[in-house]
């Protein structure tokens, strides 16, 4: 009897779902057994806490996802954290191979003075506020009136836009209530969007810059002086049909006139945050004046500008986390690998050279960094896939002490770990889908773990009692 290679995938967000679907597409006639293990009680990572509540048409991947899954030949064990429910030696005792594809879900550091201040924010525990992650409160200060928000990517205009939108124009979406009234008691009059760069080098998605344009009651404003171009930019237009269009877009709000709204969204550019300014709590943000050099590039003026402002909101980036008993390069913030397969090192500049640990291995954003969209994933999936592979065929993974497929499920148990299976997550998802319902909506969500648990587990818990 042949005995299935087993493989384990710690994150079910996009990332570990599309790995687990290549491995069960590959060439090979082995017999497979996955298992998804994902620390909340339900998948889908950033797709369900990272997207703004008004882009349906962004959450509409989930439902390629589900697909995967309710294959039936993938298994899914949610509310499973890795390092507190379950350790690496407890995962190779069980599989060949163990795949980390937690991503990347908290805030990169941005070094100012001023940035630990009252008033200052992450743009990652903002969208988890407003995306209902149950790890987080449900209460969020909207008190400020101007309010910065630092980046030029689609995080930082997802929000701004948030933040400017009127609440009663999400209320449509899914989110609940605690979300809706805080929203709806903002007091936010002035949303500045601060880039370094110039027009041609803002990191938005054309489709995502247009969306802004069509919020309710919020008038745009581009400044004359921010919107300059250099060789670098004209090419960079000439080559990108995106850049293209987003310095167009740009164009046609610089032609828009106020209308009195009673929101303002400012876009400035050329300006690099220096300083938060404030003693007790943020009351401004100190920006460089830019030039851009003739490559696409900038460099300081020394020209510098105070900015009336309450609140600043830091989108540049995600950044990876630590992960118990695994290498991690603290700069990177990724854990060291070297084409998928993790290495012996705290250096990912040194991967090529260290020591594999063998059958361990990563992918998406914590194996390269937060960069590229959803669908770059596949690419990194594919290449990991493919060295498991090779691994497998050389003798290279190590067989593991329990290889039954049940062996999982007992040490689970044994723990008293209440894991949420797929079963659980269409029962999550109905529950959310009647909530819905009852409003008009097609869903609200469930904000809390223990709500999402009562709803995931009730036919665990069921079948519990009833033996």
């Amino acid at each position: 009897m042949t005995t299935p290679l087993r493989v384990a995938i710690i994150g079910a967000g996009p990332a570990g779902i599309y790995a687990a679907d290549l491995l069960t597409k590959a060439e090979h006639d082995l017999d497979l057994s996955i298992d998804l293990f994902e620390r909340l009680p339900s998948p889908f990572g950033l797709v369900r806490y990272g997207v703004a509540p008004d882009h349906p048409r962004i959450k509409g991947i989930i439902n390629a996802l589900i697909k995967v899954l309710d294959r039936g030949d993938i298994r899914l064990f949610g509310n499973v954290e890795y390092g507190a429910d379950i350790s690496l030696g407890e995962l190779t005792d069980r599989y060949d191979a163990v795949i980390f594809s937690t991503g990347c879900f908290v805030d990169a550091p941005l070094e100012l003075p001023g940035i630990d201040l009252p008033g200052s924010y992450g743009a990652a525990d903002f969208v988890n506020w407003y995306d209902s992650h149950p790890d987080v409160p449900q209460t969020w200060p909207l008190d400020a009136e101007k309010v910065a928000v630092l980046g030029n990517g689609n995080v930082a205009l997802d929000v701004a836009r948030v933040l400017a939108k009127q609440a009663d124009d999400l209320h449509t979406t899914e989110i609940p209530d605690h979300v809706y009234e805080g929203l709806k008691s903002s007091k936010v009059t002035d949303v500045h969007v601060f880039g370094r760069r110039g027009p041609a080098q803002a990191k938005f998605t054309p489709l995502e810059l247009r969306e802004l344009g069509q919020v309710a009651d919020v008038d745009i404003i581009v400044y004359p002086e921010d919107y300059e171009f250099d060789q670098g930019s004209l090419d960079a237009i000439e080559a990108s049909n995106q850049v293209k269009q987003v310095t167009k877009t740009l164009t046609d709000f610089a032609m828009r006139e106020e209308t009195g709204a009673k929101r303002r969204l400012h876009l400035h550019f050329l300006h690099a945050p220096v300083a938060i300014l404030g003693e007790d709590r943020v009351t401004g943000l100190r920006t460089e004046r830019q030039e851009l050099d003739g490559n696409g590039g900038v460099n300081g003026t020394g020209d510098f500008h105070d900015w009336d402002i309450d609140a600043v909101y830091r989108a540049v980036g995600y950044a990876g986390t630590k992960l118990p008993q695994l290498p991690f390069d603290e700069a990177k913030r990724v854990i060291p690998n070297h084409e998928g397969r993790v290495v012996d090192t705290d250096d990912q500049k040194q991967a090529a050279e260290a020591d594999v640990i063998p059958g361990v291995y990563a992918t998406g954003w914590i194996k390269r960094g937060p960069v590229g969209l959803i669908g770059h994933t596949k690419g990194d999936a594919l290449e990991t896939i493919g060295h498991i592979l090779e691994d497998q065929a050389a003798g290279a993974l190590t067989e593991p002490v329990y290889p039954e497929r049940e062996s999982i499920v007992e040490l689970l148990e044994s723990k008293g770990v209440d894991y949420a299976d797929w079963e659980g997550y269409h029962r999550l998802e109905a529950a959310e889908k009647a909530l819905g319902e009852a409003e008009g909506r097609e869903r609200v969500k469930l904000a809390t773990r223990e709500a999402m648990l009562a709803e995931a587990r009730a036919h665990l818990t069921a079948e519990a009692n009833a033996g």
